[in-house]
Formats: C-alpha cells, structure tokens, sequence
C-alpha cells in the first residue's frame, strides 16, 4: 500500500531497511525509480538506462554515481547526469524526504 501526502510525496521504504551503496527498485506512481542511500543521503533517480532500456537498480554504486550494469555508464545520483559514454543523455532525478524512518519519493516534482 503506498500512501501519498498533499505534496506528492509517496512513502516507498523504511530508511532502516535501505542497505548502503545498495540501489533497490521501487515504483512510485506508475513510475521506475532506483532508490540508493549513499553517503549518509537517500536519492531517487530514474531506474532506465537512457542509453539502453535496463534497469540501473541493478548496476553498482560509487559515491554519488550509479552504474549501469549493461554497458557501464555511470549516472550522477543528485542530477542524474551521465558522466561517460556510451550514455549521452541525463536520468530524471526525483525529491526524497526522510520523516521518521520513512522515505517518501515524489515523482510528479523532476529535478
């Protein structure tokens, strides 16, 4: 059950569960998104590749980039920018509020 505040913002984990440096695919709204805590913040960014369609939740974190497992793009997790080829166009990145132990992600606000 996913429940959404006046704001947009929908609560889609427990900050308890999330394991650092370990992205976990969540769908908020209809919409993909890799949820990585890392380096002590939680950040929301599209979960497809814009290079190829596959899922970045399953690629590996480094600080504040995510790798995309297929042809090792890496994307900036606060603005989604790619930082190497073959990947030339950004991700959709989405706010993150942290109430409590809950993470709420909204995506109708992209960043």
């Amino acid at each position: 059950m996913t429940v959404e505040t006046t704001e947009g913002f929908v609560r889609v984990a427990a900050l308890s569960e999330l394991e650092p440096d370990t992205p976990v695919r969540v769908v908020v709204n209809g919409v993909a998104v890799s949820l990585v805590h890392a380096e002590g913040e939680v950040f929301a960014i599209n979960d497809i590749c814009s290079h190829a369609n596959v899922s970045l939740s399953e690629g590996e974190v480094d600080g504040c980039a995510i790798e995309c497992w297929l042809h090792g793009s890496s994307f900036d997790l606060r603005t989604g920018k790619p930082s190497g080829l073959p990947a030339t166009r950004p991700v959709p990145v989405y706010p993150v509020k942290i109430e409590g132990d809950d993470v709420l992600v909204s995506v109708t606000q992209e960043s």
